[in-house]
């Protein structure tokens, strides 16, 4: 697996090569010279986060109505302004 480092510049002006690039490996998309984003392949993804769900299917959370969750009533949420 290659790991390619481009900046968003070079993202913008070569899309297709780094999707090439994203082949081999993940490409991680500077700003700056920092780490911004990351292109990676699906099966790549998929390997990683060991699923082949729809990022649907694991938002919808099923059998969430069934989970009890109560909340403690906060008495602390409003105070008053010191404006000196």
């Amino acid at each position: 697996m290659t790991v390619t480092t481009i900046s968003s510049r070079e993202f913008n002006q070569g899309a297709s090569e780094a999707k090439r690039a994203a082949n081999n490996g993940p490409v991680f998309i500077t700003d700056r010279g920092r780490p911004a984003h990351v292109l990676m392949s699906i099966e790549l993804y998929q390997r990683i986060t060991g699923s082949h769900k729809k990022i649907a299917d694991l938002l919808a959370m099923p059998g969430i109505a069934d989970a009890d969750f109560e909340t403690p009533r906060s008495r602390d949420l409003a105070k008053p302004v010191d404006f000196s």
